[in-house]
Parts: C-alpha cells; sequence; structure tokens
C-alpha cells in the first residue's frame, strides 16, 4: 500500500504565492477598468457620431424622395420611394448654375485677398515694433465682435455712394470684413513661432525684407496660410444676409440663391431643395478632403512658441 504525500509550501514560498495570486487579481481588474473604459469612450464616439450625422441622412433621404412621400406621417426613417428626379432636376436649371458660378467667384477672392493682407498684417505684428501696433491688433480684433447687421449698414450706405451695389467686388470686399480679422490673428501666431534669428541670418546673408517674407517666412508659414485661405473661402462660400442686400439676382450667390429658388410664399420644395444644398456642398468638402492636413497644421502652428 502506497501513500502519497504533498509537499507542504516553505515560508519563503506561501507570501509569494499569496503575492502572485494578488498581482493576477490587480491585473485581471485593470483589464477589465480598461475594457469598460473603451466600451464607454466607443460608445460615446458612436453616439456623438450619430447624432453629428443625422442631419446630413435627413438631407440625403429626402433628396432622394418624392414630395409625396417627404410629408407623409409618420415619417419613415428608411426611405422606400427613392428617385433621382431631384438630382436630375438641378442640370436643367441655368440660373442656380450661375449662383454657384457666382459663389465660386466670390469665395475664391475673398480667400485670396484675406490670406494676402493677412499675410502681411500677421507678419508685421509678429516682427516689427513700432508705435501703436498694440493698438492696432486689438482693433483688428474688435472689428469681428461687431453684429453683422450694423457692417451690413454701414457697406450698403458706403457701396451705394459710390455706386458699387451689384458687383462681386461689394460681395469681396463685405466677406474680407469679417474673414480678414481671424486670418490675420491666425497667421499672426504662426509668424511669432518663426524664430528671429532666422530672419537675422538672412539679414546678414543680404536678404532684403521683402524676400525675407517671401522666400524664407511664407514657405515656413505655407500651411497656417492654406488653413487661413479655407476658413476665408467656406465663410465667403456660406454668407446668406450679404449676398442677399448687396446683390441682385444676377450676382447673388448661392445660398440667397436657394432660397429664392425653391422657397416661396406658400409652397417648398423640399426634395429638391435638400438635393441642390447637397450638391453645392460637395466643393466645400472635396476641398477639406484635399487640404485636411495643411487645415491640421496650420491650426496648431501657432499654439506653441519656442
Amino acid at each position: 500500500m502506497t501513500s502519497t504525500t504533498s509537499t507542504p509550501l516553505s515560508a519563503v514560498d506561501r507570501p509569494r504565492s499569496s503575492a502572485t495570486r494578488a498581482g493576477g487579481s490587480t491585473r485581471r481588474r485593470m483589464r477589465k477598468d480598461l475594457l469598460r473604459s473603451r466600451i464607454a469612450a466607443w460608445s460615446a464616439v458612436v453616439v456623438i457620431g450619430a447624432f453629428g450625422l443625422l442631419p446630413v441622412y435627413w438631407l440625403l433621404a429626402t433628396a432622394l424622395s418624392t414630395p409625396e412621400s417627404t410629408f407623409q406621417f409618420p415619417p419613415k426613417l428608411i426611405p422606400t420611394d427613392l428617385t433621382l428626379d431631384n438630382f436630375t432636376a438641378l442640370a436643367d436649371n441655368d440660373q442656380l448654375i450661375k449662383y454657384m458660378v457666382n459663389s465660386l467667384i466670390v469665395a475664391s477672392i475673398t480667400a485670396v485677398l484675406s490670406v494676402v493682407v493677412a499675410t502681411y498684417m500677421g507678419y508685421s505684428f509678429s516682427k516689427f515694433r513700432y508705435r501703436g501696433r498694440r493698438s492696432l491688433m486689438h482693433l483688428v480684433l474688435a472689428s469681428q465682435m461687431f453684429p453683422q447687421a450694423l457692417l451690413l449698414v454701414t457697406l450698403y450706405t458706403v457701396f451705394s455712394s459710390f455706386g458699387m451695389l451689384n458687383t462681386y467686388t461689394a460681395l469681396v470686399l463685405s466677406f474680407t470684413t469679417f474673414t480678414m480679422p481671424l486670418c490675420v490673428w491666425m497667421l499672426k501666431g504662426i509668424f511669432d513661432t518663426i524664430p528671429d534669428a532666422l530672419l537675422e541670418a538672412a539679414s546678414i546673408d543680404g536678404a532684403s525684407r521683402w524676400r525675407t517674407l517671401h522666400s524664407i517666412v511664407a514657405p515656413l508659414a505655407a500651411p497656417g496660410m492654406v488653413a487661413a485661405g479655407l476658413f476665408a473661402f467656406v465663410r465667403g462660400w456660406n454668407d446668406f444676409i450679404f449676398a442677399l442686400t448687396l446683390a441682385d439676382k444676377e450676382k447673388q450667390t448661392l445660398p440667397p440663391g436657394l432660397v429664392s429658388t425653391y422657397i416661396g410664399e406658400f409652397q417648398t420644395s423640399w426634395p429638391q431643395l435638400m438635393a441642390a444644398s447637397l450638391v453645392v456642398s460637395i466643393p466645400v468638402v472635396v476641398a477639406f478632403m484635399f487640404l485636411q492636413r495643411y487645415l491640421v497644421g496650420g491650426m496648431t502652428a501657432g499654439s506653441v512658441k519656442s
């Protein structure tokens, strides 16, 4: 008859085994906490994403629906009667295409003008020291705080006196009044990050201030200039009140053009309005897709000073 005997744990091994079990329990608890945190984070991302994309989905669903199914009650989350007639009707609307061309012209010129002026002003505020510089900086920032209605009345009076109403020039100048202040401060922050020693080295090598700005500073600040230009383009593209007041039907841009085309006194063509809104948002989306790396770099370039 054989007997089995278990080997007792030594005095040294017992605490080590208890510590190992405690360590394993701590790691399991940490993994569970990490898993709960990830599930909570992803749940928040999904909920916020769904909340943000719901208007876009409803825009697309309405654009693909017939007028009869648009007003049915209760509304369907997933439309069944889909049609492309609302999109094909856009191609036959010559006035809508004219509005889009006006928007492209005015928003593009506004972006270029805002970047050019803001580059010189931002560089001046950042690298030169002269009397009244700080007051002028605050004045530029304060101009952003005026209500648009107040600026509109003033601009309408000035443009009317000079016979500039119903022109591209009036729209570009009016859009620039609210795009330029933020562009100036955005580019000033980026110029602040460029070391003065670099400019002094260029001066020692014989470069003039003009050449230093265009050959050395501007390439370094290119991401910020692209971000400022994209900001100005989007603001000019989406403006409604200035384009509605300062321009007639021949020079109006898309936002007031869409309203005057599809919203009437007694009836609104919601499916065609949603289809047109979806199509006109494509240029802005494409611009963001191609320039997003410049946009991120430009927005964060001025956040840290060396």
